[in-house]
């Protein structure tokens, strides 16, 4: 008896569909627009994370010979470090770039300024600059007692 009333209820289902079996084209047509609309929010992400591994890919290209301009100057002794611009072209891969470094002595024998610029030639990076103060080390005599 219970085989009876399942078919019962699949015949009274297969009843209320119009007994067709399969997907209508209406069903379809939605289906890809759903499949679209989420495609299409989906590659406008995608274009975003790329737009920003672009720039985070630049910013540690750019940061390296930064940093090794910075280090170089500042381990240079304070005399050592001639005033006047100084542009260094680089033409190897993956970061071509110029190197203009600016040293200026606004404080003749005690302070010394120094202005490194960092423009890429790829327009897709951004420049950068890096600025610091180089002073003369004082002498002193406190420890030296074959002065006194």
């Amino acid at each position: 008896m219970k085989n009876f009333s399942s078919n019962r209820v699949v015949d009274r289902a297969q009843a209320a569909a119009g007994g067709r079996k399969g997907f209508v084209l209406v069903e379809v047509i939605v289906a890809m627009v759903l499949l679209a609309i989420a495609t299409t929010s989906l590659a406008a992400l995608m274009l975003s994370v790329s737009v920003n591994s672009v720039k985070a890919s630049g910013n540690a290209y750019r940061n390296g010979p930064l940093m090794h301009e910075v280090n170089r100057l500042i381990a240079v002794p304070y005399d050592s470090l001639a005033v006047g611009t100084f542009l260094i072209t680089e033409n190897t891969p993956p970061y071509k770039h110029d190197r203009q470094i600016v040293i200026a002595e606004p404080i003749k024998d005690t302070l010394k300024t120094v202005r490194i610029i960092i423009t890429p030639k790829d327009v897709r990076y951004r420049p950068d600059t890096s600025a610091f103060t180089r002073t003369k080390a004082r002498t002193t005599r406190a420890l030296n007692t074959a002065l006194q």
